[in-house]
């Protein structure tokens, strides 16, 4: 005997199921319908990739990198409502990215064609000696199905163990740069990883990404989370909880009060009165903030025949991550989602049984995102993070000889110059 409340359900639903479904369904309908916009918008777009030559001597200081990725925050371009929903526009996104190719080292810009001449244009207004070329996708030089019999790799994708409001070790704290400071003097967060690379063997590879996508408070209200976490800090009281409509009316009619102007908010002046440590950490938070930001994924992957390939060569780049790292603000850790690696704990008893094809599906996966320059969630978002310009020209920037010894860095072994202006001709 069916109970008399659910069948009084069962004719509920069946009576009016036609008005819920829609608020049940609109998410994935918007989702689904805003992929298929952008996928169409997606492949009218041409992306090139270019190849950025070193000079031998590089004797331009930090800041001159940090110029750089402001010029390429220009890339900035957000939709608007019609470009969004019925375009499918979207926010355009660069890659930066170093390789290794047995020991042979390239420092690659993958970027949207459109975008080639002030890409070009922020780097020689800092490094005029530089030289750009335009070259073939160096990922098209491999079998495009790794993992397989042949080949091999490693790879996950990075994560910050804070929120990302708190910045990472930068080139300040490296070392104190001043103009008289010799660069071979200078300490440089990527030697370590560069003269890794350098020693690899023929067949081996390490290809390390990042994926640039400019933003603003707008997109990501890091500015907010930001002022919120300086006044945690100080523990300043919340917004006193809302009054009720009816004593809010009462209040305004019987205390009626000028409104004053709101005037733009500032990062408190009481950070002076934090402990050392807290104020430390409030005054890089605000110092982060104030710059020019970026939404970052950064990823990496070994790979290379099997028999040549050594897993062992994953440290190298680890350790060059653990370079920008500090136990007081911010540091790099591998995501643990995208690890090429099956835990016991992960899917257990589909593990028990099919360790080694879950382990292939993992592999191929973060081959394949690094191949697209995509999300390793993708269509989702994966993970993401904010770094400002001195995050991120700490950790891409040219290196002269003198800082970097490594031979195998693709460089510019003699000037080019334009011809006197009296020359006849």
């Amino acid at each position: 005997m069916i109970p008399k409340f659910l069948i009084i359900v069962f004719k509920f639903i069946a009576a009016w199921w036609w008005v819920v479904t829609p608020f049940v369904l609109i998410r994935p309908f918007l989702f689904l319908y805003l992929w298929w916009r952008n996928e169409k918008w997606d492949k009218k777009q041409k992306y090139i990739m270019l190849e950025i030559k070193t000079p031998r001597e590089v004797r331009r200081p930090f800041k001159a990198m940090e110029q750089v990725f402001a010029g390429w925050w220009m890339l900035y371009d957000p939709p608007d409502w019609w470009e969004k929903w019925i375009e499918g526009k979207y926010q355009l996104s660069m890659s930066i990215e170093l390789v290794s190719d047995g020991g042979e080292i390239h420092f690659y810009l993958y970027i949207p064609e459109a975008a080639r001449n002030f890409i070009e244009s922020s780097i020689y207004a800092q490094y005029p000696d530089a030289e750009i070329f335009q070259v073939e996708d160096y990922t098209k030089n491999i079998p495009q199905d790794i993992p397989n019999e042949e080949w091999d790799l490693w790879g996950c994708d990075y994560e910050l163990i804070k929120e990302d409001i708190y910045p990472i070790k930068t080139y300040p704290r490296f070392f104190e740069e001043r103009a008289e400071t010799p660069e071979e003097k200078r300490v440089d967060p990527l030697a370590a990883l560069l003269e890794g690379m350098s020693k690899l063997k023929p067949g081996e590879k390490i290809w390390v990404q990042f994926r640039l996508t400019p933003v603003t408070n707008a997109e990501n209200n890091y500015k907010d989370r930001a002022k919120a976490a300086i006044e945690k800090m100080l523990k300043k009281p919340g917004k006193p909880a809302p009054k009720p409509i009816l004593q809010e009316a009462i209040d305004i009619l019987l205390f009626p009060s000028k409104k004053e102007e709101k005037k733009p908010e500032m990062y408190p002046p009481e950070i002076w009165l934090l402990p050392p440590g807290e104020r430390e950490k409030a005054a890089a938070i605000a110092d982060k903030v104030s710059k020019v930001m970026f939404e970052c994924g950064i990823r990496f992957i070994i790979l290379g025949k099997r028999g040549i390939w050594n897993k062992a060569n994953l440290k190298t780049v680890l350790s060059y991550f653990a370079n920008f790292n500090t136990e007081n603000l911010n540091a790099f850790k591998p995501w643990g989602k995208s690890i090429t690696k099956v835990h016991k704990h992960e899917h257990f008893f589909l593990n028990i049984f099919f360790h080694d094809t879950l382990l292939y599906v993992k592999k191929r996966k973060i081959f394949k995102r690094y191949l697209q320059r995509l999300d390793y969630l993708f269509p989702q978002k994966g993970m993401r993070f904010v770094l400002n310009i001195e995050e991120l020209a700490s950790m891409f920037h040219l290196v002269s000889r003198e800082a970097v010894p490594a031979p195998e860095i693709q460089r510019i072994e003699s000037k080019k110059a334009e011809p006197p202006p009296n020359l006849p001709t």
